[in-house]
């Protein structure tokens, strides 16, 4: 039996691609609009995108599953590779709006009203996105919307996949188990340690850190002392209202936010550069999808004004909404706040140095 030749065409399925465009204007009796070709296929190709991109977190989230992740290893490399590349991705989206910006808003008319109910706010694979990553639903815009399986929410089958990966382990929590395993705050690593303050309740390092901290801030930068103590050793903040402690409070446990605060400061140190470009990235990615959410904000803006969205939604006001607060290493980001100059970080002591710098004499 004669082995059957590989062929571009059959190897991609492109049967199966070029023949899932079907503008419903070129039915009758509808009239033509030209456009709708292409809104369809920037959606499909978008769609296609998403698929890579949980791809990529899949294998991310396996790495980050195991109870232990050498840094010796490719691991954490491919990891930063995938996330890398998930970045990359979305600069992709983000350009192709920019092709979506080629149709005018009479272009649009005429085909919209043949969408509805149907909307971008349907895609399950980009809800599969942020709920993996790590966005809880108490935390979106409108998110009574998420839960709707009526005219412009999800049919039961996809409802249920969201809910399903909403209940999973997300790709923020197991960072934040990550960060808790770092074991660099051992006593057996500060023997040596020089510290030019003392706490009885801080480990020296932290203690000598936050009085560098608070020597560093300007009369106007006062309050961030409290919140530092706050996010990173949980002491109680006066007078605060609910709504400003809700927006200092982390979703990273303090144990975690301080082995990310210090991976920042020392990053040069050969075993924290891979992950620090591995927290980097993780902001990178919030920053790519935010400025994705907010393309399509123009976008949508530009196309149908202040209407509802055909989806039900409030239209671009739901969007600028989801913009401002779909983020989900906000944690990582905000970092920057508790930094210090760095030629004032403080001298580590010698028995941690050559941990830091992949010693041979590893225990």
């Amino acid at each position: 039996m004669q082995e059957k030749v590989m062929y571009y065409r059959d190897y991609l399925e492109l049967e199966k691609i070029l023949n899932s465009q079907h503008p419903v204007s070129f039915e009758q009796p509808n009239t033509p609009a030209h456009d709708e070709m292409l809104f369809i296929i920037i959606h499909q190709a978008s769609e296609l995108w998403f698929k890579q991109i949980l791809f990529e977190l899949d294998f991310v989230m396996e790495v980050f599953k195991k109870e232990k992740i050498n840094d010796n290893s490719e691991d954490l490399n491919l990891v930063r590779h995938r996330l890398n590349r998930v970045i990359r991705i979305n600069e992709l989206l983000n350009q192709q709006v920019t092709i979506l910006d080629t149709m005018t808003p009479l272009d649009f008319l005429e085909f919209r009203n043949l969408l509805a109910p149907s909307s971008g706010f349907q895609s399950v694979q980009f809800r599969l996105i942020e709920a993996r990553l790590g966005l809880q639903l108490q935390k979106r815009h409108e998110f009574d919307y998420y839960k709707r399986t009526n005219e412009g929410g999800f049919n039961s089958d996809d409802y249920k996949s969201i809910n399903n990966v909403e209940n999973e382990q997300t790709l923020l929590q197991l960072l934040n188990t990550w960060l808790e395993r770092m074991p660099f705050f051992e006593m057996k690593y500060w023997k040596s340690f020089q510290q030019t303050a003392t706490s009885n309740d801080l480990h020296p390092f932290w203690a000598t850190y936050r009085d560098i901290y608070e020597q560093g801030l300007t009369e106007r930068e006062k309050s961030k002392l409290p919140e530092f103590d706050f996010i990173f050793f949980e002491k109680a903040l006066e007078g605060y209202t609910a709504e400003q402690l809700h927006n200092l409070r982390s979703d990273l446990s303090p144990k975690a936010m301080k082995a990310a605060l210090f991976i920042m400061l020392y990053r040069d140190f050969p075993v924290f550069q891979t992950s620090y470009q591995i927290l980097d990235a993780f902001v990178e990615i919030d920053h790519m999808m935010s400025n994705w959410r907010h393309k399509h904000f123009i976008m949508v803006r530009r196309m149908i004004g202040m209407r509802s969205g055909t989806g039900n939604t409030s239209g671009s006001g739901y969007l600028e909404g989801a913009m401002t607060k779909h983020y989900v290493f906000k944690d990582l980001a905000t970092l920057s706040t508790f930094l210090i100059e760095r030629r004032r970080l403080p001298q580590l002591p010698m028995e941690l140095i050559q941990k830091l710098s992949f010693a041979l004499d590893d225990e």
